[in-house]
């Protein structure tokens, strides 16, 4: 009997023991850094546990729902849009989410990946079925920004924060593709001949702006040397003329203060015309008083043959003023000639003929 009941009490405690492993095994639960978790008691919501060992009681009592709170990235799927000017593009974006609320996103949405990604889609289809094909493209900014506020604002009430929304692709068909390609070419080739055009028109303005700039110094450098040159002549003129001056002033001194003789000046006023007759001119005109020099010629001989030896001179004995010359008698008048072609307008018509 004793050894029965030593055995007995072995197998029991052995499956108390056992007991108890399985039991603390279901009651000792390890939520990671990067999740929170859920306890729910007989189906009805606890309490929110963090990161670490939890304890909850076993066998159903409660039950422990994790919830990963990384940030995590939806791949819309491609679809396919029309746009405003009924042309089909493919569509595909990434969405970046995170949860904010563990216990929103395990009551109020039964899956919230799903849920974001078939809303997504949606309001995909609706910004882009409002713009153009050249508005989408070009506007993929605007529809990222626009896109996130949407699900950011729908996802809220899902404890779900919706980061950024990035469009992988907007893909024309092939022959809208293959005109957008020799549009863009034939606008490359536009820019090109632009700024070609652009260069060589700055090459011209260079060229006539150094041409202009050549000109002008040239210009200036010729008006500096017509400048000296005048300046030079003008001194040259200026010291000829204080020379020439001066040189009269010389000469008209010294006959003043030599006293000349009025035979001095007649024979000098000889010389004067022998000079003006010895020039290349066929007209000579003399002055007024040529007549009465040419009367003087003889006194002007006896002058010259008294200078040689021929007779008394100034001074001497014997030596006698010549007597001045007589005024030449003027021409006696003539009678003028009749010309019939030409009558005289001085005579009475009845004279004229």
């Amino acid at each position: 009997m004793g050894g029965t009941a030593a055995a007995a009490l072995g197998i029991f405690l052995m499956g108390f023991l056992v007991f108890l492993v399985i039991a603390a095994a279901l009651m000792i639960r390890i939520i990671k850094p990067y999740e929170r978790g859920i306890i729910e008691r007989l189906g009805k919501y606890q309490r929110t546990v963090d990161s670490g060992i939890t304890i909850i009681l076993p066998f159903g009592i409660d039950s422990l729902h994790k919830v990963d709170m990384r940030e995590m990235v939806l791949d819309v799927p491609p679809q396919e849009v029309i746009t405003s000017d009924n042309v089909v593009v493919t569509v595909d974006a990434v969405i970046y989410t995170e949860v904010t609320d563990p216990v929103r996103v395990k009551y109020n949405v039964e899956n919230f990946y799903l849920a974001t990604i078939k809303l997504a889609q949606t309001n995909l289809r609706n910004l882009i079925g409002d713009m153009t094909l050249d508005e989408s493209l070009t506007s993929r900014e605007g529809i990222n920004v626009k896109l996130r506020n949407i699900l950011d604002e729908a996802t809220d009430k899902w404890g779900v924060r919706v980061a950024r929304v990035e469009l992988q692709r907007i893909e024309p068909p092939a022959d809208v593709t293959t005109a957008m390609h020799r549009q863009m070419k034939a606008e490359r080739e536009r820019r090109a001949m632009i700024l070609e055009a652009d260069g060589m028109r700055e090459s011209a303005i260079k060229k006539a702006e150094g041409v202009r700039q050549s000109q002008i110094l040239e210009a200036e450098g010729q008006a500096q040397a017509i400048r000296l040159k005048a300046d030079a002549d003008q001194y040259q003129k200026l010291t000829v003329a204080i020379g020439e001056a001066q040189a009269i002033e010389t000469v008209y001194g010294a006959i003043h203060n030599g006293n000349p003789t009025d035979d001095l000046i007649a024979i000098k006023y000889l010389e004067a015309l022998q000079g003006i007759a010895n020039g290349q001119a066929t007209k000579i005109f003399l002055p007024l008083d040529s007549a009465s020099l040419m009367g003087s010629i003889g006194t002007l001989a006896e002058l010259f043959k008294d200078r040689m030896g021929q007779g008394p001179t100034r001074g001497h004995k014997g030596y006698k003023r010549p007597e001045p010359p007589k005024p030449a008698e003027p021409p006696a008048p003539q009678a003028p000639r009749f010309n019939p072609a030409y009558p005289n307008p001085a005579l009475p018509p009845d004279q004229m003929a």
